[in-house]
């Protein structure tokens, strides 16, 4: 995934959990803000300790974006949009994780083919 499609600092994640909405299945929590003054859209991932040490961490991060990498022309644009793991996802296998993460999407109405 490009730099300038992450959401990196606590600012942007505070402003996401604060005025965002939000979405989740058993595996996944999905806030998002729109925000027009982005081109595209911003992607933040976050996972807490009591999912696994850093290396399942870092492993289940990677895999979400990667998903998001492969998925990135079916969302829509001008949204911040954060990812938070759950402990359901950490023995998934990626095409069960990418199926949860576009469950999420699709019913958060954040994909193009099935926008309001």
């Amino acid at each position: 995934m490009q730099k300038r499609l992450r959401l990196r600092n606590r600012a942007d994640f505070s402003r996401v959990y604060r005025h965002g909405k939000s979405f989740a299945n058993r595996q996944f929590v999905t806030y998002w803000f729109t925000k027009k003054e982005v081109e595209q859209f911003r992607v933040g991932i976050s996972v807490s300790k009591k999912v696994g040490n850093a290396v399942v961490r870092n492993r289940l991060r990677r895999m979400v974006k990667e998903i998001v990498r492969h998925h990135q022309s079916e969302l829509i644009e001008h949204i911040d949009l954060v990812f938070i793991v759950r402990n359901g996802a950490l023995d998934m296998p990626y095409k069960d994780m990418e199926k949860s993460i576009l469950h999420v999407l699709r019913k958060a109405s954040l994909l193009k083919s099935c926008k309001r």
